[in-house]
C-alpha cells in the first residue's frame, strides 16, 4: 500500500478533531508506518448497552473511516465483557450491568450500523472477553496494582460521586482498568473516543507502558449536540438523528435544528471538508448566506453521507414540496408532550400541545379542515398519531408547532 505522505495524512487527522495526545508521537507513528509499510492499528470501543447508532456516534466513527482510508487497520473491539461491568462514565450513579448474552446481541446490533460508516476493508472486529475472561485472580490483583486510588478519583464524575457521599462500587473502579487491557493485548497505536471518554483512553496508554510496550496515542472527537440544540444527542432525550433513519427523516430532523447548530451539523455529520464548513461560518456571520439556505446543505450533506446523491434530492424535493410552498415559516417552535405512549389520538395530541382549548374545539377544527401533520390534512377525529419522533402540526392558517412525545 502507497500510504500518502506524512503531512497529508496529518492534516486529515486533524480536521475536526478536538485533541490529539501527543500529536508529536502519531506523526512519529505515521512515519514509521509510511516507511516499513505497516498500518497503525486504530481502536475503537463500541459499548453494547446502546446498540442503536446517532449521528452522534458517528461523529468519531467518520474520523476511524478516515484513517481507513488512509490504509490503516479499524480495530472494532466490541466492550462484551465490559458491558457487563457498565461504563460509569458521565453517569450520577451505577448503570445496570448486562448479561454476556446480552452485550453480544447489542455488539452486533452496534457493528451491523457501524459498518454504514466504516468500510468493510481493513476492519478488525473484536470482542474483549477473549483476554479479559481467562483472567485470574491474581491477574486482577496485579493490574489493579499498576494505579492507584488518587488516580482514578481524578476523573471527573468519580470525584463528583465521591464529594456528594454517593455510592461508587469498586468494579466500576475496574472499567478503565479493563478498557485500558484491551489496548494492552491489542497493540493499540492509536485510540478514538469522544471528549468524555478522555480519561479512559489515557489509562489505557499509560497501561499501555506499566506492561512494556509503546504507549498509544489517544484522538477526542467533540460531542455533537441533539436536535434540541441543548444536550448531547441521545435516543432516550429524542433528540437524535439514527443512522438508520430514512432519508426524509433526516432531511426533516436537520431541519429542525437550532441556526446555531448548522455549521456544527455540517462539519460533523455531513462531515463536510473544512473550507466548505469556513465558508458556510463566513456566510451566516455577514448574512450573505440564509440560515434556511444553510440548514438545507447540511441536510442534504448528510443524508448523501447515509443514503446517496438520488435520495438526498428526493428528500429535498419532498421537503419543498410538503413545507416551503405551503407557506410554511423558516422558525417553528418545538414541543414535547408527557405522555405514556407514542401513539396518541389526534385530539388529545391537539390539546396537550395547546392548539386547541378542549376536545370539542379540536374536534370542529378537525371537522373544518383546518387541521394538517406533516403536511397531510387529518379529516378523522378518530385518528391518531405518533410522536416518537418530532412532527410539524399545523391548525388554521397560521399556527405551526413541532411537537414531540416523551414517555
Amino acid at each position: 500500500m502507497n500510504f500518502p505522505s506524512l503531512n497529508e495524512q496529518m492534516d486529515i487527522i486533524r480536521s475536526g478533531t478536538q485533541e490529539i495526545v501527543p500529536e508529536s508521537e502519531l506523526a512519529q507513528k505515521i512515519e514509521r508506518s509510511i516507511k516499513t509499510q505497516k498500518p497503525l492499528h486504530i481502536k475503537l470501543g463500541c459499548d453494547p448497552s446502546r446498540p442503536d447508532l446517532h449521528l452522534g456516534h458517528a461523529v468519531v466513527l467518520g474520523k476511524m473511516r478516515q484513517f481507513q482510508d488512509l490504509g490503516h487497520l479499524a480495530i472494532l473491539l466490541v466492550g462484551d465483557f465490559t458491558g457487563m461491568i457498565g461504563d460509569p462514565t458521565g453517569r450520577s450513579k451505577t448503570r445496570p450491568a448486562l448479561t454476556i448474552e446480552e452485550t453480544r446481541q447489542n455488539g452486533q446490533s452496534y457493528v451491523e450500523q457501524a459498518t454504514i460508516v466504516l468500510s468493510q476493508e481493513r476492519l478488525k472486529l473484536v470482542y474483549n472477553s477473549e483476554w479479559l475472561a481467562p483472567m485470574t485472580f491474581k491477574d486482577v490483583i496485579a493490574l489493579t496494582a499498576k494505579y492507584t486510588v488518587a488516580q482514578i478519583l481524578e476523573r471527573d464524575d468519580f470525584s463528583k460521586r465521591h464529594k456528594a457521599g454517593e455510592p461508587i462500587s469498586l468494579h466500576e473502579f475496574l472499567y478503565p482498568l479493563a478498557q485500558g487491557m484491551d489496548s494492552v493485548a491489542l497493540d493499540a497505536d492509536v485510540e478514538l473516543g469522544g471528549t468524555d471518554q478522555k480519561f479512559n483512553l489515557l489509562v489505557g496508554r499509560e497501561l499501555q507502558r506499566a506492561y512494556g510496550k509503546e504507549p498509544q496515542c489517544i484522538l477526542t472527537m467533540p460531542l455533537l449536540e441533539g436536535t434540541d440544540g441543548v444536550e448531547k444527542m441521545s435516543k432516550s432525550l429524542g433528540n437524535y438523528i439514527g443512522l438508520t433513519d430514512s432519508p426524509r427523516e433526516m432531511f426533516g430532523k436537520t431541519m429542525s435544528i437550532p441556526d446555531t447548530l448548522i455549521a456544527r451539523y455540517f462539519r460533523y455529520g455531513a462531515f463536510a471538508a473544512d473550507a466548505e464548513v469556513k465558508a458556510m461560518e463566513t456566510g451566516l456571520r455577514d448574512g450573505s448566506l440564509h440560515p434556511r439556505n444553510a440548514k438545507v446543505q447540511s441536510a442534504m450533506g448528510i443524508v448523501r453521507r447515509y443514503h446517496g446523491d438520488t435520495a438526498a434530492q428526493a428528500a429535498f424535493d419532498e421537503f419543498e414540496k410538503m413545507f416551503v410552498k405551503k407557506d410554511v415559516p423558516d422558525e417553528i417552535e418545538s414541543l414535547v408532550i408527557v405522555v405514556s405512549t407514542a401513539d396518541i389520538n389526534v385530539l388529545d395530541a391537539l390539546v396537550l400541545a395547546g392548539l386547541a382549548p378542549s376536545k370539542g374545539e379540536a374536534r370542529r377544527l378537525i371537522q373544518g379542515g383546518g387541521v394538517s401533520v406533516d403536511g397531510e390534512k387529518i379529516n378523522d377525529i378518530a385518528a391518531s398519531v405518533n410522536l416518537s419522533n418530532e412532527r410539524l402540526f399545523k391548525v388554521g392558517k397560521r399556527k405551526f408547532l413541532n411537537v414531540r412525545a416523551q414517555s
